[in-house]
């Protein structure tokens, strides 16, 4: 018996969590959206039963068609507040990155799901390329030895046409900038990979040619880990004249690799004292190709989503993970607002804390 699905936002990244939900053989009861158009256009384009019901209400769809599974992924300012309604309905959950823009609703998100045992998880589908997963085998074998540090490179190119196509984009309420959107994902990988516990967190943000949004196009951090490791983030949405990479680097005290490609999906380096493998080998074997930047990761994370429903566990990619990634962008925004280094946790913390900073800035 398939799972009752339903996905919230039919705009960018939806086709590939419904192209996901076709491929795990979901039952997709119904598509929201406010804009109808896009629910129309979304049942055309994915050849989708007449019957699929179309609702421009959230909540009217979650009582009527009390679906077992939902996909967030609307404007990441309403990540939260939908996600609390779908836990209360019942519903688990798969959401869209970031899983919210404030510490505060990251936390009774968790705290929520935990209290009525709902399943959510974050959708970083990135940890699912073939490439990562040979780095995170390395990583869990102690392959690297003592971990010293680590790179998170995202070099990319967002023009205004990209913005002008949903408002939402680039805004403090509804968004962040390119760290938080466009820069998370490997964030994320970054994070993990080093071990999840950071002490502390330098960083400097700034605003250099997209006048016409209100937060960063440009993030830069130095990152302590608790394991005396240390990383480095990039990340721009300035490169001209499109994107030109997204890498990760781990360097231990007994290997180096170098994941790159659109979305981390090719292994560029690959050394490790014990020569266990053959580097060549390792690059042919875990090279990936995807047609964009959202790669491969979506087909198998709904998969272990729905293992995880059905064995009463917790998925691969939890909430926990989500709002680490949220928490170090955050961090890197405090940081670069305060002028000095934060210390970690973080427990309030908000895009909204940053709302008008770039606003009196000249060109």
């Amino acid at each position: 018996m398939s799972l009752k699905y339903a996905i919230i936002g039919c705009g960018r990244i939806s086709p590939n969590h419904i192209a996901a939900a076709l491929e795990n053989k979901l039952d997709i009861v119904a598509l929201c959206d406010i804009d109808e158009s896009k629910l129309n256009s979304t049942v055309q384009n994915f050849n989708l039963p007449n019957e699929t019901k179309k609702y421009v209400d959230y909540k009217e769809m979650l009582d009527i068609e009390k679906p077992e599974l939902v996909a967030i992924c609307t404007e990441s300012g309403k990540h939260g507040q939908i996600a609390l309604h779908c836990i209360d309905s019942g519903a688990n959950l798969i959401i869209e990155k970031p899983i919210a823009l404030s510490l505060e609703e990251a936390d009774l998100i968790i705290e929520k799901a935990n209290e009525k045992n709902i399943k959510v998880s974050a959708c970083h589908q990135n940890r699912f390329n073939k490439s990562v997963q040979k780095i995170r085998e390395a990583v869990e074998s102690d392959r690297f030895g003592r971990l010293m540090h680590g790179t998170a490179h995202i070099r990319w190119n967002r023009e205004e046409d990209y913005y002008t196509q949903a408002p939402w984009r680039g805004t403090w309420e509804q968004d962040g900038g390119a760290l938080m959107n466009q820069c998370i994902h490997n964030i994320d990988l970054l994070r993990w990979m080093m071990g999840d516990e950071i002490i502390e967190v330098v960083g400097m943000t700034d605003n250099l040619i997209h006048r016409f949004i209100d937060a960063e196009d440009l993030g830069m951090a130095l990152v302590k880990f608790s394991n005396g490791s240390y990383g480095i983030i990039e990340g721009t949405t300035n490169i001209y004249p499109k994107n030109l990479e997204e890498t990760l680097y781990i360097f231990g005290e007994k290997g180096t690799v170098k994941a790159g490609g659109k979305s981390v999906n090719l292994i560029e380096e690959w050394q490790f004292a014990d020569k266990l493998d053959d580097p060549e080998e390792v690059k042919e074997k875990y090279h990936e190709n995807p047609p964009n930047v959202y790669g491969f990761g979506h087909n198998p994370l709904y998969a272990d989503v729905i293992d995880a429903i059905k064995k009463d566990r917790q998925p691969y990619v939890t909430a926990v993970d989500g709002r680490n990634a949220l928490e170090l962008v955050l961090a890197i925004y405090k940081s670069a607002a305060e002028g000095k280094s934060v210390r970690l946790p973080l427990y309030k913390c908000s895009t909204l804390d940053f709302k008008g900073r770039f606003d009196t800035k000249s060109v």
